[in-house]
């Protein structure tokens, strides 16, 4: 505590800049499972694999993992992380490279037959990433299409293959850009296609793959589809026609209109002939491209049509949507038939032999019987009903207003996924989280050790919220949302290391009481923990590969032309990870944070190899665990004044300040050492009970504030107070802090103001 001048700061502040944001996704102790609804399905056969059947999800928890198919049984047997958001498309090219698509606007390769390998983020799209499209013979050929309007043409084989050097890289292997010896992967310029379908080359053009752009949406993309050849592609979005590309040039072909609605689903039969297209005007259009013209349409769902799968012969199709209901359809009679009726909106739909995989909003994917080999056996069960040229309500009509009866009524496998969390609300304490989940179980998580520490199964969010209330003031030292369907916590520069508790608080055995834990440090600690251990053994290896360590030299010089930093020096052992920051390794949280070449990446903690992921770690954030630095903190300020009538003074006049983590208590002991530096001992009271004096070479600013009393000292719990603290007339607890004293008894934005007196006796 000490006093603050009334001079005003002289110092000329600027607006520091945005600095890079750690982000850590707490991870459900079953890691296998999915815990965000399933945006793609992608199938590898047994022919093309090790003998195996594989089913590949991507999520909106921005993972993708790996299926090992029996008759009765799927299996996981691999995650794929590196997207650092939704996962909304994947196909399968050549003969094992898996490629992905995001919302964080890149596409990944991977080895499907990997444990999860990365091997090269493309990035050429400059918004979220929401479709691809494989060829068949051609196997290497995808289109990416995106909400920017843009559709590009790969050569998933060429834009792979590394090129020994370039001057910048916007395909980056693994995920952080650098390849294994440290070299930058080359650049991939654009081949714009200009308004006359001539080919043009942009003036930056470097060594390395050039991917092809098909121009001419002006809108989002939704949909894209190949035929096996490679050589036509078809897209569709919200400007509701079919674009037809020739997918060798680029150049724009024909445009299909008659969809009053965006178009989400696309099919193109092996030839390239036949087109189909479900869109959000719940209709299905058989489109023949070279008459340019719309064949049959298809009035079977109430609702948009979000997913299509097709018979190799391309004669039935199978389709799913926002009605949450998938139909079967034969193309040339229009026979259709209701097959089931799940919980939620269908996004994708995969055909593996007689069945078809679904994938829905839900965490969990279900197989359902299809008759793939011969549609005709669904139709023979009857219930069956003509899917009119009509729209969908003259449709309903035509079947005499009455809802289809689904064939089946039971999944024949599911492969259940984990609920995602869809409300929370973090607790005034500012370490746990409470959270309610799609099956309306309510949890209570703690941040700093992202586990779960109470199950409270289905109670009232709202009820279980207030219960757990607790009338304490901790600045918000981080944020939180639940867009991957689990929790992620955002640690920002500085705001991040404001809020600090005493390690008595946090149950700490072997520190001090009165030692200041700052939340944000020691999580990082806890973050980082494998990673620091492993860059410590490479940093004691005699020669340390593939580039070079940073080390807290480095930083610090960094840190120093940065605002002001000062080196919090109330940790000893700064090493160690406390009990309450010690995360899971069994299912250990996933960290992104924003690389230092080509863009975010994300990596469970315990991948972490204290390698050349420490370039990628915003320098705050290095500076904290490498070197204890610190932003400087805020403190409160406050004015202490006696009570009206009150019979006792201290010197001390004018404003105060001190960490907003001060309690009552102590300020009691600096009322009580100001009166014994002010007055002889026995003019105070009859006892002379009040504190231990202080010795001249003391300083009274010294003595109390936000450590422990000098020694010899006795713990202010061992003395009877005789002195009360209030604020606006309320007797404060002594454990209470200023902060909290701040917002729930002050309540005002004025400097707060408390009044001491002595305890009335009994």
């Amino acid at each position: 505590m000490h006093r603050v001048g009334s001079a005003s700061n002289g110092n000329n502040s600027t607006r520091p800049r945005k600095e890079k944001r750690i982000t850590y996704v707490l991870n459900d102790s079953d890691d296998t499972k999915h815990c965000a609804g399933i945006n793609c399905l992608a199938l590898l056969t047994s022919a093309a694999s090790d003998g195996s059947d594989y089913l590949f999800t991507g999520s909106r928890d921005g993972r993708l993992k790996r299926w090992a198919l029996d008759v009765n049984r799927a299996t996981s047997s691999a995650t794929f992380e590196s997207h650092v958001d939704w996962v909304n498309d994947a196909v399968l090219v050549g003969d094992s490279t898996l490629v992905s698509c995001s919302s964080d606007t890149t596409l990944k390769t991977w080895n499907a037959l990997s444990f999860g390998t990365c091997t090269r983020t493309l990035r050429q799209h400059f918004d979220y990433v929401t479709c691809l499209a494989a060829a068949g013979k051609n196997s290497n050929i995808v289109a990416s299409g995106g909400l920017g309007g843009e559709v590009f043409i790969w050569d998933i084989e060429a834009a792979i293959t590394p090129v020994s050097k370039c001057n910048d890289a916007t395909i980056d292997e693994s995920s952080n850009g650098i390849n294994g010896s440290g070299n930058l992967l080359p650049l991939t310029s654009l081949r714009p296609i200009n308004s006359s379908n001539n080919m043009s080359m942009h003036t930056t053009q470097t060594q390395g793959y050039i991917p092809i752009a098909a121009k001419g949406h002006k809108d989002s993309v939704y949909a894209l589809a190949m035929n096996e050849s490679g050589t036509i592609l078809v897209s569709g979005g919200t400007e509701k026609v079919v674009r037809v590309w020739d997918a060798r040039s680029g150049s724009k072909t024909l445009k299909l209109r008659g969809h009053t609605d965006n178009i989400r689903a696309l099919l193109l039969d092996s030839s390239g002939r036949y087109c189909l297209s479900g869109s959000s005007d719940s209709m299905i259009r058989l489109w023949d491209i070279g008459q340019q013209r719309c064949v049959h349409s298809y009035a079977v769902h109430t609702d948009s049509v979000w997913a299509l799968a097709s018979t190799p012969t391309f004669s039935h199709v199978y389709s799913g949507g926002r009605d949450f209901s998938l139909y079967l359809t034969d193309l040339q009679t229009r026979e259709s038939s209701l097959l089931c009726t799940g919980e939620h909106p269908i996004l994708q739909l995969a055909l593996h032999d007689d069945s078809i995989w679904v994938a829905s909003t839900d965490s969990s994917v279900h197989r359902w019987p299809a008759e793939g080999y011969d549609p005709q056996k669904i139709f023979q069960r009857g219930n069956s009903f003509l899917a009119g040229n009509l729209s969908f309500s003259r449709a309903r009509v035509s079947i005499e207003g009455s809802t289809p009866v689904p064939v089946y009524k039971e999944p024949t496998l599911t492969i259940l996924g984990t609920p995602a969390i869809v409300q929370h609300e973090v607790l005034n304490n500012k370490r746990h989280v409470l959270t309610k989940d799609a099956s309306d179980s309510v949890k209570l998580w703690e941040i700093t050790k992202g586990v779960v520490i109470e199950d409270y199964g289905k109670v009232s969010f709202e009820e279980k919220k207030e219960e757990l209330f607790e009338m304490v003031s901790i600045p918000a030292w981080f944020t939180v949302d639940t867009r991957l369907g689990s929790l992620s916590v955002h640690l920002d520069t500085p705001q991040c290391f404001s809020a600090e508790m005493y390690s008595a608080d946090l149950n700490i055995v072997g520190k001090p009481e009165d030692d200041k834990i700052n939340l944000a440090r020691e999580t990082l600690k806890g973050l980082l923990a494998h990673w620091l251990r492993k860059r410590k053994q490479r940093m004691e290896s005699p020669a340390p590969a593939n580039g070079e360590l940073l080390s807290g030299k480095d930083i610090s010089s960094r840190s120093l032309a940065h605002s002001r930093i000062e080196v919090d020096g109330s940790s000893e052992n700064d090493a160690m990870v406390y009990p309450p920051f010690e995360f899971s390794v069994t299912s250990p949280p996933s960290i992104i944070t924003e690389g230092t070449h080509g863009g975010p990446w994300r990596k469970k903690i315990t991948d972490l190899d204290g390698t050349k992921d420490e370039k990628d770690f915003p320098w705050w954030c290095l500076d904290c665990v490498l070197n204890n630095r610190l932003p400087p903190r805020e403190n409160t300020n406050f004015y202490l004044q006696p009570c009206e009538g009150s019979s006792i003074q201290i010197l001390t006049q004018g404003k105060l300040s001190a960490p907003r983590i001060l309690r009552v208590h102590k300020v009691i002991n600096y009322v009580i050492e100001k009166m014994v530096l002010d007055k002889p001992l026995d003019s105070l009271s009859g006892d002379g009970s009040f504190a231990p004096v202080l010795t001249g070479s003391q300083s009274p600013l010294q003595a109390v504030g936000d450590g422990s009393f000098q020694s010899g000292f006795k713990p202010w719990q061992k003395l009877k107070p005789s002195i009360e603290i209030l604020c606006n007339n309320q007797v404060l607890s002594p454990e209470m802090s200023l902060a909290t004293v701040r917002a729930y008894i002050w309540k005002k934005s004025d400097d707060l103001v408390l009044n001491y007196r002595l305890v009335q006796s009994r």
